[in-house]
């Protein structure tokens, strides 16, 4: 019997609005319609996260779409918090990023990031990408906290 798919939380955290706007399409664009929130900006992730200013009512995400090159904190040490962190590490993280550098894949997965994808160029094959990466942590995966 297929249980009906229920939303997910998820928060992007990018700070080029372009990259946004095509994850944001990408999600419109889906069958299911999972929340999608933005920060732009390392410092507003942990804000969002810990739920401290303006975030105070935030949701705990199921799901963390991480830029990788961001400015005040930069997407490593925002992972590099999630999961040093008992109450966070268990959030999924999907570095989703520009740069294609052994270096930069190595050090995440080192830091434990649950998957890597270089973001295409390519309008088209980007909101595939997302679209797939959503798909694949609401269908697929079982998430914690989650039935």
């Amino acid at each position: 019997m297929n249980t009906p798919v229920q939303p997910i939380e998820v928060l992007l955290v990018e700070d080029d609005p372009g990259d946004e706007l095509m994850t944001r399409e990408a999600f419109e664009d889906n069958k299911i319609r999972n929340t999608l929130h933005v920060v732009r900006d390392g410092q507003e992730a942990l804000d969002f996260l810990y739920r401290r200013g303006e975030y105070g009512d935030a949701p705990r995400p199921d799901l963390v779409l991480l830029d990788l090159n961001l400015p005040k904190y930069d997407g490593r040490q925002v992972l590099e918090q999630i999961k040093g962190d008992p109450e966070l590490s268990l959030i999924p993280v999907v570095v989703l990023t520009t740069s294609s550098a052994e270096e930069d894949i190595l050090r995440s997965y080192k830091l434990h990031a649950n998957a890597y994808v270089t973001k295409p160029v390519d309008l088209d094959q980007f909101i595939a990408a997302v679209r797939q990466i959503d798909e694949f942590f609401v269908t697929v995966v079982r998430l914690p906290g989650r039935k």
